[in-house]
């Protein structure tokens, strides 16, 4: 039996352009909580299976290193063999990575799973989006339906925490991986069913040293940043990473920029407004992914919320950009799409901002606003996407949903590694003067977290340590949001400076 291929966008109803959506959009919705909510299963995971803190770290970085080394290739198979049956693929083997957690009973085996699950979910999440500009032949209702897999992308790493919390209630660990399944055999099913498939006409040569060089680059580059997180800049093996994927990384940059028929189109930087949709995409994801992890934490150890009290405390964004983002396309073709962009990003700015002005002592309304405020401005993410594809070419959305996939995934590494490392030193450097005369290993343990201060006042019946530590830890949160505020005024202006004023998301640039 033979496979047709469409080398142009098929027209389908809209009663079935929809169902693809809800196809795509449940898709990503697995894939984004994924990388959530095994923050919540880890404890159990260590009580069950007792890994060391080196496997720990690689249980929950290796699904995002696999995912950041493979976009880019895989990108460029769905372009060469088929979206579609790359994408059906990734569900099978998201799928079929879940149910061998039930075989797994070793911390090496739960790595190897969450690996499987990272190659997989490379294959999901830009084909999903790549797939949008082949199901969604017109513009406005493309917009549309970016805004809605903007919200759902969210929404899923943001309820990824509460879904691992009911479940971790009430059934084993092994149920935060198990509840995938019957939801990619539904994908999958569906998805058969109702997506075209499409490949590039003319697809460039497979380019196998910029393949090695992509995806050891990449890996190269997120490990280094979390281990500069982890370790300090003073770490000789992070410093070697680092140089590594500069090495790497920029021989593919030049060879894709030289050869005639690159595996990753570069030259799409030239748009300016596609390049304004990568940097929202980058800075928003740079200021949130620290910033939500610092208030994760505030609601556990300074709060007192359990982690499902956390994550559900945590919903007001998740909300608020679910709401936002499929009106804000329709809103961009009023006002403009700049307006819009440059808009969204200066409110998440105004909602950093409200966390550092909020009155002392901080509480969670404060918390709260700025949530709203930060999702309802992040649904100038739905734009951003809807720039990026309508200035890009068919044949070139692959490269352009790789592109943008990539800024995300370095924008929450980078967040978590500079802003938390910000917020760590401002932290330990506030508290210095609560460890005088204390034993140096418990004093060190008290610097790097605020976890480990509580535990140690704990220990030694010290309300004087609890209650400094705590406080440091605010001031660092509150000081992260001046920083995460500039880095989205920043972006801000860059969108406002890049994208033209008459730019329309609801017609096609290309």
């Amino acid at each position: 039996m033979s496979t047709t291929y469409n080398t142009r966008p098929s027209q389908t109803s809209a009663g079935r352009r929809w169902a693809a959506l809800a196809v795509l959009s449940a898709s990503l919705l697995v894939i984004a909580m994924d990388m959530t909510i095994l923050n919540v299963a880890l404890p159990r995971i260590t009580e069950d299976l007792a890994p060391t803190a080196a496997q720990q770290l690689w249980i929950v970085d290796v699904y995002s290193l696999i995912i950041a080394g493979l976009l880019v290739p895989v990108s460029a198979l769905a372009d060469r063999f088929g979206r579609k049956r790359v994408l059906l693929a990734g569900y099978l083997a998201f799928g079929t990575a879940s149910l061998a957690i039930l075989l797994v009973d070793t911390p090496g085996g739960v790595i190897a799973v969450r690996a499987l699950l990272g190659a997989a979910g490379a294959m999901i999440m830009p084909t999903t989006l790549s797939m949008l500009r082949v199901v969604f032949t017109d513009p406005k209702e493309r917009a549309t339906a970016l805004g809605v897999w903007a919200s759902v992308s969210a929404v899923g790493m943001a309820v990824g925490p509460v879904v691992g919390g009911l479940l971790l209630e009430h059934v084993s660990w092994q149920s935060a991986f198990l509840v995938n399944v019957p939801l990619m055999v539904l994908a999958l099913v569906a998805g058969l069913f109702l997506l075209p498939e499409y490949r590039t006409p003319t697809p460039p040569r497979w380019d196998t040293a910029g393949t090695v060089a992509s995806i050891v680059g990449m890996v190269a580059l997120v490990w280094s940043i979390k281990h500069f997180a982890d370790k300090g800049f003073g770490d000789a093996v992070s410093w070697a990473a680092f140089t590594a994927a500069v090495v790497f990384l920029g021989w593919f940059v030049r060879r894709c920029l030289r050869r005639p028929d690159p595996m990753l189109d570069l030259k799409l930087f030239r748009r300016p407004p596609f390049t304004a949709g990568i940097v929202a995409a980058l800075a928003s994801m740079f200021a949130l992914g620290a910033l939500m992890l610092l208030v994760a934490q505030w609601l556990q150890f300074v709060d007192g919320r359990s982690p499902l009290q956390a994550g559900l405390a945590l919903l007001p964004a998740a909300v608020a950009m679910g709401i936002a983002s499929p009106l804000a396309p329709a809103l961009a073709g009023r006002i403009g799409a700049r307006n819009v962009l440059s808009g969204g990003l200066a409110i998440a700015a105004l909602g950093f901002l409200v966390i550092y002005l909020a009155p002392s002592p901080l509480g969670y309304s404060w918390i709260a606003v700025a949530l709203v405020l930060l999702g309802g401005g992040g649904s100038a993410l739905a734009v951003g996407s809807a720039i990026i594809m309508s200035d890009t070419p068919q044949e070139k959305a692959g490269n352009a949903a790789a592109l943008e996939e990539t800024s995300y995934e370095l924008g929450s590494v980078l967040g978590v590694a500079i802003l938390g490392s910000v917020a760590a030193s401002a932290y330990a450097s506030e508290l210095d003067g609560a460890l005088t005369g204390m034993d140096p290993g418990q004093a060190e343990a008290a610097r790097e977290s605020l976890g480990g201060a509580l535990g140690i006042a704990t220990q030694n019946g010290s309300s004087d340590l609890a209650a400094h530590a705590t406080a440091a830890f605010v001031d660092s949160l509150t000081f992260t949001g001046l920083v995460g505020s500039l880095t989205m005024l920043a972006a801000a202006v860059v969108a406002f400076l890049l994208v033209p004023r008459t730019l329309q998301i609801t017609k096609q640039s290309h």
